[in-house]
């Protein structure tokens, strides 16, 4: 705070004069010392000044001179006696008693850059006193950071800190802590604004003194500022920035009566990690953004190093996880135990899902990256208990295949892991049916019955429910379509009347009984036998053969319904 009238008058010996009896006036704060002896010098000043003059100028009735000075707010007016005048004139202590205007005698003997002198220098220990303080925060805040519970800790400090409430937040704008009265509610309403996810409000701020209104926007071609019902002005400013094709706010203030509350991003780069955000009852100074920007430099610190332990963690449970598909159980656990983590208990099963997956995993069962490198060819592989294996599927949100009950002997967690992959498939085949719709006049396709969720129903498969699909479920779909496409081309491309393709369907449906089939295609048997020659010489294969049937019916069966694989990419059959 700069220093006071009152602390001024007391340093340089001044004598009020006129202006001074009402309660607190010589509290107001001085800003600066202009000295001008001009008749109307409001153009040159800014407001909050003490102001020094001799008088040179003055004359007659100096209403007016006053009216300005009050206008513009100056915290004072000192006026020099021994030079124009012996004494302050009269109509100036008139017209100074009148408004209001502290009015202040400077004695002869004292130089006007005197008094500049004693302002600066009273401002500048201020400033000092505010580094000081501001530095002594960022150590408290920085001793908080260091804490195990760091994130949390900042916060609950930064509160502290600014008198004040602070939160952090997701990058979705969930709540992941904050302290008592905090705003959270408006918070996260004006990040989804800004994402566009809510429509602008419209409603001003009511007079009861409850939760205040969200605030209304303006946009602007440099950013976005926002007020909170009340007149222009008293809001801050939104520095707009696009991520994903959302509007992701850069810094975000919003003030109105009894509350200012600022919002800052976490983590490098052009998409956010998270947010935190301050309030108070009172403006923040200078000094207090100092400080907030401080811990949001340490918040970045901490979420990147908390990154990188996640990180290390899991590339510790790969590990755990390739010991147990090599037989060694016991090394498996010895390596856990470190970590807090355990195994479930037998008889267990197997979860796959896709690699983003394994963070809503994470927190319901032991849980894991297989497979090489980083690329997306990683699955996400659970170990849970039979009993939790529904609960915990249900969570990824996402497709998701289970396992048939296993054990954690290596060719058991083998299998137990094939079949997960299996049926992670079968249920991204089907995620992405339903998410395609049925066409023009096509019924729905029956697949696995899958799980009820979160998820929606049938994103999660089990593998023993794959039987029920027969042996087209255990194909994989494009290299299935391109065999089947590849044995019937010939008979598509015959440029006969006569519709082959039906007609070898509805003998192999007949298990080759000629009466059975032709009754079928409503044609003579000797009609249909004339079409399996054909057939046979089109295609270049002996139908009496037994292989050679299963083949062509397997082609049929593709080419007339999708299939939906249970196996993984890169799974060998």
């Amino acid at each position: 705070m700069p220093p006071s009238l009152q602390i001024v008058v007391r340093r340089m010996n001044l004598r009020p004069v006129a202006g001074t009896s009402g309660q607190g006036v010589l509290d107001a704060p001085v800003r600066w010392v202009a000295v001008s002896e001009l008749a109307d010098p409001t153009p040159y000043l800014e407001g909050g000044e003490l102001l020094l003059t001799t008088g040179l100028r003055m004359e007659g009735d100096l209403t007016g001179y006053v009216a300005r000075l009050v206008t513009r707010g100056v915290a004072g007016l000192g006026f020099g006696v021994g030079v124009s005048h012996e004494e302050v004139p009269p109509a100036l202590v008139t017209a100074a008693e009148e408004a209001g205007l502290p009015l202040l005698e400077v004695p002869r003997e004292t130089p006007f850059i005197a008094v500049g002198k004693t302002v600066s220098e009273l401002l500048a220990a201020e400033q000092y006193e505010e580094i000081s303080r501001a530095f002594a925060a960022q150590g408290r805040l920085t001793r908080a950071a260091l804490r195990p519970d760091g994130l949390h800790a900042v916060i609950d400090r930064l509160a502290k800190e600014v008198g004040g409430w602070a939160a952090l937040l997701a990058e979705s704008g969930e709540v992941r802590h904050a302290t008592s009265g905090a705003r959270t509610d408006e918070v996260a309403g004006e990040l989804s604004r800004r994402r566009g996810r809510l429509p602008a409000p419209t409603a001003s701020r009511p007079s009861d003194p409850g939760p205040p209104a969200a605030p209304e926007a303006e946009e602007t071609g440099d950013g976005v500022h926002a007020g909170t019902g009340g007149p222009r002005g008293a809001g801050g400013g939104v520095q707009a920035g696009r991520a994903g094709g959302e509007r992701m706010p850069a810094s975000l203030a919003l003030s109105g009566p009894g509350e200012h509350i600022v919002v800052q991003p976490l983590g490098g780069g052009g998409r956010p990690r998270g947010f935190f955000a301050v309030g108070a009852g009172h403006a923040f100074s200078p000094v207090t953004h100092t400080v907030i920007n401080a811990a949001g430099s340490l918040l970045t610190l901490a979420m990147a190093q908390g990154r990188t332990q996640l990180a290390a963690e899991r590339r510790v449970r790969t590990a755990v996880l390739e010991l147990l598909l090599a037989g060694e159980e016991a090394r498996a656990r010895d390596v856990l135990r470190p970590l807090g983590g355990r195994l479930p208990e037998e008889p267990l099963v197997v979860l796959a899902a896709g690699p983003d997956a394994l963070e809503a995993l994470e927190p319901h069962t032991f849980a894991a990256l297989a497979g090489d490198g980083d690329g997306v060819g990683r699955t996400a592989v659970a170990i849970v208990a039979g009993s939790a294996a529904e609960e915990a599927a249900m969570s990824a949100e996402a497709p998701v295949g289970l396992s048939l009950p296993a054990g954690y002997a290596a060719t058991s967690l083998h299998n137990a892991l094939d079949q997960a992959r299996r049926a992670l498939e079968a249920a991204r085949s089907g995620a992405a049916r339903r998410s395609e719709g049925p066409g023009d006049g096509e019924e729905p396709e029956a697949g696995p019955r899958g799980i009820t969720g979160p998820a929606g129903p049938g994103m999660v498969v089990r593998f023993g429910e794959l039987a029920g699909q027969g042996l087209l479920g255990l194909l994989d779909p494009a290299a299935a379509q391109a065999f089947s496409a590849a044995i019937l081309a010939p008979l598509n491309a015959y440029g006969s009347r006569a519709d082959l393709v039906e007609s070898l369907r509805a003998y192999l449906e007949g298990n080759g009984h000629w009466d059975a089939a032709a009754q079928r295609l409503g044609v003579h048997r000797h009609t249909l036998r004339y079409r399996m020659r054909r057939v046979a010489d089109l295609l270049g294969r002996d139908l009496d053969d037994p292989g050679v049937r299963a083949e062509l019916w397997l082609a049929l069966e593709v080419a007339r319904r999708p299939v939906t694989s249970a196996c993984p990419p890169d799974s060998s059959r």
